[in-house]
């Protein structure tokens, strides 16, 4: 534990000198996005029974909660591994791997955390009327830890920062704009439709709408997100130990 303790603490000094920039970077994307497809496009529309506004934010918060927590480690590790070397140091040190792999995935669904925040604090002073319960809040960390594994993962496997781009490029970028972040999932071809619905940010959309619904239909959210952590932790952990 007293290693964990010690990933997590310079995580935590990184964070601190770090504040600002990090701050203004995490509230870029999503304030926009709220302009434009809030405030701006969605204006007077109604989606599922809702305002557009209303529909829109939590896709908002699930898409934003993606991209932070994934690129944040992906690019923490990948940095370290190429460029700084620092990874090496790890690798050298009386330190279990899967304890090091642990601390930085808990840094990048932080990270993801607080960008979490700041989204639900910038709707929250224009009042959104967003529902947030313990079980909101479980999916969005949920989704954090997910995507920060899968960062995890990406930086030891992808070998520079071009490859990095591609991979965001293909993966992060779609699932960003077709997993009902902006849009239902009701409204696309069957055969996408059913591809859609098995990736993670669906779930994690789906979810943070659907508070206070059907429990089965809440139960399998968080069942998949927490299959999906668990597979991704397991890799990364077993590949870290290869490098090793």
């Amino acid at each position: 534990m007293e290693a964990l303790y010690g990933i997590l603490w310079q995580e935590l000094i990184i964070f601190k000198r770090k504040f600002w920039s990090t701050t203004i970077g995490a509230m870029v994307s999503p304030t926009l996005y709220l302009i434009a497809f809030g405030w701006g496009l969605g204006s007077g529309m109604q989606v599922e029974g809702k305002s557009y506004m209303n529909f829109v934010i939590p896709g908002i918060i699930a898409m934003n909660t993606m991209v932070v927590s994934f690129s944040n480690t992906a690019n923490s590790i990948n940095i370290s591994r190429i460029y700084y070397k620092t990874f090496e140091e790890f690798m050298v040190a009386p330190l279990n791997m899967t304890v090091y792999a642990l601390g930085k995935i808990i840094a990048g669904a932080f990270d993801g955390a607080y960008s979490a925040f700041l989204i639900i604090s910038i709707v929250s002073i224009f009042g959104s009327g967003l529902t947030i319960t313990p079980y909101f809040l479980s999916i969005a960390l949920l989704n954090c830890f997910v995507f920060s594994a899968g960062g995890f993962l990406a930086g030891l496997v992808i070998n520079s920062h071009a490859d990095m781009s591609k991979f965001n490029n293909f993966v992060i970028t779609p699932m960003s704009f077709l997993c009902g972040t902006f849009f239902p999932i009701d409204k696309m071809p069957a055969g996408i439709k059913y591809f859609i619905h098995m990736l993670p940010l669906t779930h994690t959309s789906i979810a943070l709408r659907s508070v206070g619904e059907d429990m089965v239909h809440m139960l399998l959210h968080i069942a998949v997100l927490l299959l999906y952590f668990a597979v991704l932790f397991i890799a990364g952990s077993r590949y870290c130990k290869n490098v090793e």
